[in-house]
């Protein structure tokens, strides 16, 4: 799909203020117009993904639309499946989040906007522990650029050697989060959080390589969150799988076999 779309645009000379515009121009440049000094860059810049100075291949083009879909959408969508699932089996728990969100959307004349949004705390608590629960990438893969020594060990990391953070087993390791597998918003909470190590909750990594859509992600999610809370009931149906279990094939952590969920327009008198 994306070769296809590229060799329309590329053939019909069409040009779109758009993402996939700035991955042809780098694709036909090697760079952005906006870039500074982007003639001077070598090849060795390049050594090793298969592109050239000249501009990307088709495959890296490719893989970067799919990177950019697949962390702008599919994470979002699945954190709101499981935030919704944990919010049917936690009837009290929904019917708290609906109350705030009734009440702030009222004030702010049933206008869904940013402000609306940031007054939203106990909906920030609900999206925290869903993603503590329910990581959209259970480990994380980093590089050593320099060696290093861990603390109180002999163990030296050298220059180059990776090392896999495993992000779901810290969420749910009891040491850090008493009774793991409880759905509990209030672990959210100012007081609890700073009962812990900042480590230890990783659902967009941490530090210079922290998740770059970390803000669009959890805007777009309570933003689906709102829409859908302000207007329905959810509750579990015979075929919602409880316990969940987990898509074993899947890079991003989902439901293996969807989810099944009741749906009630709520009632508006």
């Amino acid at each position: 799909m994306v070769q296809e779309t590229v060799e329309y645009r590329e053939m019909n000379n069409v040009k779109r203020n758009d993402f996939m515009q700035l991955l042809i121009q780098l694709k036909q440049k090697g760079s952005l117009d906006s870039e500074q000094g982007a003639e001077d860059r070598s090849d060795e810049e390049f050594s090793g993904t298969g592109e050239t100075a000249d501009g990307l291949s088709m495959n890296s083009l490719a893989a970067q639309a799919f990177v950019f879909f697949l962390a702008g959408f599919e994470t979002s969508s699945t954190t709101m499946t499981f935030c919704l699932y944990e919010l049917s089996v936690n009837p009290d728990i929904q019917e708290r989040l609906r109350t705030e969100i009734d009440m702030v959307l009222e004030k702010h004349d049933g206008k869904l906007s940013y402000e609306a949004i940031q007054e939203m705390s106990y909906l920030d608590k609900v999206v925290s522990e869903t993603l503590r629960k329910y990581p959209p990438i259970s480990g994380l893969m980093r590089e050593c650029s320099k060696p290093y020594k861990i603390p109180g060990t002999d163990i030296v990391l050298d220059t180059r050697m990776r090392v896999l953070i495993p992000v779901i087993g810290l969420h749910h390791d009891p040491k850090y989060y008493p009774e793991p597998h409880r759905f509990d918003p209030e672990r959210f909470s100012e007081e609890e959080k700073q009962k812990r190590h900042h480590y230890v909750y990783l659902p967009f990594g941490e530090g210079p390589r922290i998740c770059i859509g970390m803000r669009f992600g959890l805007m777009q999610t309570k933003v689906g969150l709102v829409s859908l809370l302000s207007k329905y009931q959810f509750s579990v149906s015979k075929k919602t799988p409880v316990p969940l279990v987990f898509d074993p094939k899947l890079f991003i952590l989902a439901p293996a076999g969807g989810m099944w969920l009741q749906i009630k327009k709520r009632s508006m008198e």
